[in-house]
């Protein structure tokens, strides 16, 4: 098992009906999730709504997440930037919380090049004496990082210590580097190639289960193929829609999404509650 955990589940940010962060929906999840599978947790990823948080916000669930799981689950706290200045300030204040290790996205929008990339994380990791998880997510980002960029900048960068791979398409071992599947439906591929393990979404719901394709190896594909359609129906719109209108069929008080982002409509509902009931899932909520 890797050093930060094999399952990390990137954790939505509960909110309350004005849709401010709310703290004791926050430590009710945490608590949920390390009892299910979780080795710890991504907090103010991109499921975590990080777009639209506040720093202060922002900040104060990395706090919850390290007050909470201090000992018992890892913290690896989303402070990626596409303002490297920005960037420098959240990593300086996610060390000084406690966080166990940091996340930093590629630079989005900005589409930066080579040098601009290598320079921006080279600025992020003098900020913070805990270990860095990149995250290639070209999808929403815009912008790629090939392997070979990968295994420089772990090269080059001492505290670079892994990648959450969500560009499928470059899933592979890199030199000097753990590989983390950034995308649920890759994670048993991770497992197979060797890799740490995964950065998940679904592990809110299935935890356990996603935790035996790591306990478990002999029985992975087959594990991993029981939940392919869960994986499918939370992905029947944009993430972390699709995970928040779960949690909240399962009794999880986490609230609704904030602008841009829109809750499931009536068919994406009727998607997830199939999926759910399949799984036998809401037979369990009372």
């Amino acid at each position: 098992m890797a050093e930060l955990g094999a399952i990390l589940t990137a954790m939505v940010t509960p909110f309350d009906a004005d849709l401010r962060v709310d703290e004791d929906a926050t430590v009710a999840l945490l608590e949920h999730l390390i009892a299910h599978g979780s080795n710890g947790v991504v907090a103010c990823g991109t499921t975590g709504e990080a777009a639209t948080l506040t720093d202060e916000e922002h900040l104060r669930v990395v706090e919850l997440s390290v007050q909470t799981l201090r000992g018992r689950g890892t913290v690896v706290a989303g402070v990626g930037s596409n303002d490297t200045r920005h960037a420098v300030e959240l990593t300086e204040r996610a060390t000084a919380l406690g966080a166990d290790a940091m996340l930093h996205v590629t630079p989005y929008y900005n589409r930066p090049n080579r040098r601009g990339i290598v320079a921006h994380f080279e600025a992020c990791a003098r900020a913070t004496d805990k270990p860095i998880v990149l995250y290639n997510i070209p999808s929403r980002t815009g912008v790629d990082m090939p392997n070979e960029l990968l295994a420089e900048l772990a090269e080059r960068i001492d505290n670079v210590v892994a990648v959450k791979q969500a560009n499928n398409d470059n899933l592979a071992p890199i030199e000097g580097m753990q590989l983390y599947a950034g995308n649920d439906d890759v994670l048993c591929e991770t497992l197979e190639l060797g890799g740490a393990g995964g950065i998940c979404v679904a592990s809110h719901v299935v935890g356990d289960e996603m935790r035996r394709m790591v306990d478990e190896p002999d029985r992975r594909r087959e594990i991993d193929a029981g939940l392919r359609d869960l994986y499918e129906a939370l992905s029947v719109t944009t993430n972390p829609i699709g995970i928040k209108a779960a949690l909240n069929l399962l009794g999880h008080r986490v609230g609704g999404l904030r602008l841009p982002m829109v809750e499931a409509d009536e068919r994406e509902m009727g998607v997830i509650r199939a999926a759910l009931e399949r799984h036998g899932l809401l037979a369990t909520v009372s």
